[in-house]
C-alpha cells in the first residue's frame, strides 16, 4: 500500500523523499515494481506456452520431477506461474514423474565374526560443515552381463556423492575404491573427528577399509543390525537413482549401466533439486555455503558462523544470508520542507483507509 501511494505522488515529491518518509527502502519500491511487471506478464502466459516449458524441463531431467520440482525450475527461469496451476497441466496432460518400484535383492551380508563398529552417527544426518559425516552403502544394477555392484560415499552436510566405484564384483575393493576417490576429491583433517557410516556388511567391516579408515584418521559406525533407517540417506539416495532413471531400462552390456549411473550421479551432483536441502543441487548447496563462510563478518558486526548457515534440515525456503542491501544510505539532494511533505503523506495514508 505504501508502494502504491508513492507510486501514485512520484510527480509531486520525490521519490526517495516518499521512501524516507513512509519509512521504505528506494530498493525495495524498485523491486515492487519488477515484481508486478512479472505477475503482469505471468498472467498473459498461455495455457498452450506454459505446457511447452513443462514438458521441456520434464524432458531434461528424464522425467524424474514431479509438479513441485517442475514449478521451482520454472521459477529459477524466471518464468512467474503459481505451483496449482502448474499441478493441474501436468494432471490434465498427464505428466507425472516416474514411479516408485521395490527392489528385493540384499546386498548386506552381516553373518561374519568381523569386529562392528557402535552407532555412533545414530541418525543425526544434519551435519553443520562438510567432511564431518560421510554414509557408504552399495546397492546392484542388473545387466544382461551379471550384475554390476554400486558403492558411495556420501557427506550428509550437503548429500553430495563424493565418491564411487563400480564393478561386478562385491567385494572389499568396491568399498576401497569409493572411500579413496572421496578423500582424493575433499581432502579432510585428519584431526577433525571425522565419521564414516555404513551398515554391518562384510565388505564394511574387513580389515582392508576397517585399515583404511585408520589411516585416514575416520572413525568407523555402522547401523544397528537389519535396521535401513540409521543408513537412510543411502538408502534414499539408491531409491532416487532406480526410480529416476534406472527402472524400465535393459543394459545389454555392465559398460551401458556404467555410463547410464555415471550420467545420473553427475547430474544428481550438479543439477537435481534436493528437497532436504531446500531444492537446490548438493553443489549448489556447497557454493551457497562457501560464500556465507567467507563473508567472514555481516553489516552488523556479527561473525557470520557456521551456526548462521542453515543445515540440511533447516534450509526450506533458504535465503542466503550473504545478501546485502544497497550500499551507502539515501540522503536528500535539495532542501525540503520535510514537515509538511510527511503531514501531506501521512494524511494521504489516513484518506485512504477511511480516516
Amino acid at each position: 500500500m505504501k508502494y502504491a501511494l508513492i507510486r501514485r505522488n512520484r510527480h509531486v515529491w520525490p521519490i526517495r523523499v516518499q521512501c524516507r518518509m513512509l519509512g521504505v527502502s528506494v530498493a525495495g519500491y524498485h523491486e515492487h515494481l519488477v515484481r508486478r511487471l512479472q505477475i503482469a506478464r505471468r498472467r498473459h502466459l498461455s495455457t498452450e506456452a506454459l505446457l511447452v516449458h513443462i514438458r521441456a524441463v520434464y524432458a531434461a531431467n528424464r522425467g524424474a520431477y514431479g509438479w513441485p520440482r517442475i514449478w521451482r525450475e520454472l521459477h529459477a527461469q524466471d518464468i512467474r506461474v503459481g505451483k496449482h496451476r502448474v499441478q493441474r497441466l501436468m494432471q490434465q496432460h498427464g505428466i507425472r514423474a516416474r514411479g516408485k518400484r521395490r527392489f528385493r535383492v540384499s546386498t548386506t551380508d552381516s553373518r561374519h565374526g568381523l569386529p562392528i563398529a557402535p552407532n555412533l552417527l545414530n541418525r543425526n544426518f544434519a551435519m553443520a560443515a562438510p567432511n564431518r559425516a560421510w554414509t557408504g552403502d552399495i546397492t546392484y544394477i542388473p545387466t544382461n552381463e551379471g550384475w554390476l555392484f554400486l558403492a558411495v560415499v556420501i557427506d550428509l552436510f550437503s548429500r553430495r556423492v563424493v565418491g564411487w566405484s563400480m564393478q561386478p564384483q562385491m567385494h572389499s575393493n568396491l568399498v576401497i575404491d569409493a572411500l579413496e576417490m572421496a578423500w582424493f576429491e575433499r581432502s579432510p583433517d585428519r584431526n577433525a573427528g571425522h565419521i564414516f557410516h555404513s551398515d554391518r556388511g562384510s565388505q564394511y567391516a574387513s580389515r582392508e577399509f576397517s585399515g583404511l579408515l585408520v589411516e585416514c584418521g575416520i572413525t568407523a559406525s555402522m547401523s544397528r543390525k537389519g535396521n535401513c533407517w540409521d543408513n537412510a540417506p543411502s538408502e534414499t539416495l539408491f531409491a532416487s537413482l532406480k526410480v529416476e532413471r534406472l527402472h524400465g531400462q535393459s543394459f545389454a552390456t555392465i559398460r551401458q549401466a556404467k555410463d547410464e549411473t555415471l550420467a545420473w550421479l553427475l547430474w544428481y551432483n550438479q543439477t537435481r533439486m534436493h528437497s532436504t536441502l531446500g531444492y537446490v543441487s548438493p553443489i549448489q548447496f556447497e557454493q551457497q555455503w562457501h560464500r556465507t563462510t567467507q563473508a567472514g563478518y555481516g553489516k552488523a558486526g556479527k561473525q557470520n558462523t557456521l551456526s548462521n548457515f542453515p543445515t540440511a534440515t533447516t534450509t526450506t525456503n533458504y535465503n542466503p544470508v550473504w545478501d546485502t542491501d544497497s550500499e551507502g544510505k539515501i540522503k536528500l539532494l535539495a532542501l525540503w520542507n520535510v514537515e509538511s511533505i510527511a503531514a501531506a503523506l501521512i494524511e494521504a495514508l489516513h484518506a485512504r483507509h477511511g480516516g
